[in-house]
């Protein structure tokens, strides 16, 4: 024990780190429920954590699920005739701040890294719904059946909305910029595609001792992210930002990282290689071929939404090929600098 301490003081970090870890329970796998995963629902167990960990992990996990994963929210409106929040429209029955609320709660899927304006125009009789948004490939409205505002006859409704990439909430006064137009009103934006978490742990059992824990994690999405990417998302971050605390006097001192320099070159090792190479559906292989997207770093540079131009491409092909990249630690939408394209092979032509 003593010599342990000594260790510790002594700034020898990796051996301490080995005997705990050999000291220590680890699971080495993540069960997940396929009989009810789907785009939106998925329920991941794992075992045996020694007591305690399974809370504090699933705690862990919850939290930076709920706040801080990416996703797309409206951050400003333009509503035709309307100067401030508190305006009334005449033949709407809602007012303007009932109709901001109701836009709020709209869910969207952002196929780009670049702002986008969608657009609803709707001529009464008759009922305001998401499915009336006017847009682009690059934008795709999630709930379509999402009431907006109630029109009388000759009522008409005009409403211009800014969609952007964020994270968590955040308040309007964060999504204000200098010199809006006037009748331009920043809301308040909930990014987060994660719309409920639930984590439960019980006894597990190793050998003949059951005072271990199992942990259930339970996730509801938006369907703009898988619940199982969700997951590995949040452990990613988590592991980004516990990484400080292994060997961190040598952090400090700016030597290199050498883990994160390691995973950085197992994925550039990847980009070079042909898109042949992946285990894709005979549709999908072939619409990669009809696009000319002949390396995995071609792949990579490409957004969910160019991907869903390409002709014969669709959701499913989409869905199949972001999976086979997050087992690679690769994303569509990535953007590649001179380094790693030259450490990932030449680009193709």
């Amino acid at each position: 024990m003593l010599r342990r301490l000594v260790n510790y003081l002594d700034g020898k970090w990796e051996g301490v780190m080995i005997k705990a870890m050999k000291d220590f329970q680890i699971p080495m796998r993540v069960e997940v429920d396929k009989d009810t995963l789907s785009p939106t629902y998925g329920r991941f167990t794992t075992e045996a954590f020694e007591r305690g960990f399974g809370t504090t992990i699933g705690n862990a996990l919850r939290r930076v699920l709920l706040s801080s994963l990416t996703g797309a929210a409206v951050t400003m409106v333009k509503i035709e005739g309307v100067v401030h929040e508190f305006s009334t429209i005449p033949g709407v029955t809602e007012d303007v701040t009932a109709i901001i609320l109701n836009i709020k709660s709209l869910r969207l899927a952002l196929h780009t890294d670049k702002p986008k304006t969608i657009r609803l125009k709707k001529t009464g009789p008759g009922e305001a719904k998401g499915s009336d948004i006017v847009h682009d490939a690059d934008v795709t409205v999630l709930t379509p059946d999402l009431h907006i505002a109630t029109l009388d006859k000759d009522a008409t409704l005009d409403i211009e909305m800014t969609v952007k990439h964020g994270r968590g909430y955040v308040p309007a006064e964060r999504n204000k910029e200098e010199g809006l137009p006037i009748g331009v009103i920043a809301i308040d934006s909930i990014f987060s595609p994660i719309r409920r978490v639930n984590f439960h742990v019980e006894n597990a059992r190793v050998g003949r001792m059951t005072d271990y824990d199992k942990l259930t994690m339970e996730i509801w999405t938006d369907a703009t992210i898988a619940p199982r990417d969700a997951l590995s998302t949040a452990a990613g971050i988590l592991r980004e930002h516990l990484d400080i605390f292994i060997n961190p006097e040598e952090r400090g001192e700016g030597k290199p990282e050498a883990g994160r320099e390691e995973t950085q070159r197992e994925v550039n090792k990847h980009l070079s290689r042909s898109v042949n190479e992946l285990e894709l559906s005979v549709r999908a292989a072939n619409c990669l071929k009809n696009a000319n997207i002949k390396t995995i770093g071609d792949l990579v540079q490409k957004t969910e939404g160019e991907m869903l131009r390409t002709k014969n491409f669709g959701k499913k092909s989409l869905n199949e090929i972001k999976e086979i990249l997050a087992e690679m630690g690769l994303s569509l939408g990535t953007k590649l600098d001179a380094g790693q394209s030259h450490n990932g092979g030449p680009k193709s032509e």
